[in-house]
């Protein structure tokens, strides 16, 4: 997968290079710190995904985003952004972002949320501070599957997961088949038994029985 990574910040920008070429299956065919510099790089190299930095010097990610649809209307394009506002993450996807991803997103998680992006299963992968609990990484659940797992635990269903995380219902089924192989259960209602025995939620729907 060929990819152009844009991001005012040097670091971010290594260690989303870092990332995807441990990966294996991305060629990172451009890099640019500032906005202006994103369109001529695109037109340059032909990349199949754009991964873009919402706040750009000289030009911003969003006004980046449009030209890039209108210009190249097939090139894939993911959102970076430090912020989940809402608000934010909506007019991304509604100008026609493939995906948006806060910088939260465990470095290790970012091939797998690129390709779910591409294929159309994923469209906010967001990471919070609630979920980097040393149960579950000691399981070896991931900061998104512990996310999905306090869901389950609320009692949501999966189109209401889905909604809440802004994913499609597939990919909400996807990260619930690892949790249960990783949690050794067979469904949602031992798995939420498994994660109050942990620690991992806090008012699990089963906790008095």
């Amino acid at each position: 997968m060929r990819v152009v990574i844009a991001d005012d910040h040097r670091l971010v920008l290594d260690g989303i290079r870092r990332a995807l070429e441990d990966d294996g299956g991305f060629e990172i065919v451009g890099e640019t710190q500032t906005g202006t510099q994103v369109l001529p790089l695109v037109s340059k190299t032909n990349p199949d995904l754009v991964l873009l930095d919402v706040r750009m010097p000289h030009m911003d990610g969003l006004a980046c985003l449009d030209e890039i649809k209108r210009r190249h209307p097939d090139v894939k394009v993911v959102m970076l952004s430090a912020s989940a506002s809402q608000d934010l993450i909506e007019a991304a996807l509604r100008r026609g972002a493939a995906a948006y991803v806060v910088k939260t997103v465990n470095p290790d998680d970012l091939p797998a949320t690129l390709r779910q992006a591409l294929e159309g299963n994923i469209h906010t992968a967001v990471a919070g501070e609630e979920t980097e609990r040393a149960g579950g990484k000691a399981i070896g659940l991931t900061e998104r599957e512990l996310t999905i797992l306090g869901a389950l635990a609320k009692g949501l269903s999966n189109d209401e997961i889905a909604k809440e995380f802004w994913v499609a219902p597939q990919t909400v089924k996807f990260h619930l088949t690892n949790i249960y192989r990783k949690l050794g259960v067979k469904n949602r209602t031992e798995a939420t038994r498994l994660a109050y025995q942990h620690g991992l939620v806090e008012s699990p729907i089963f906790a008095d029985e």
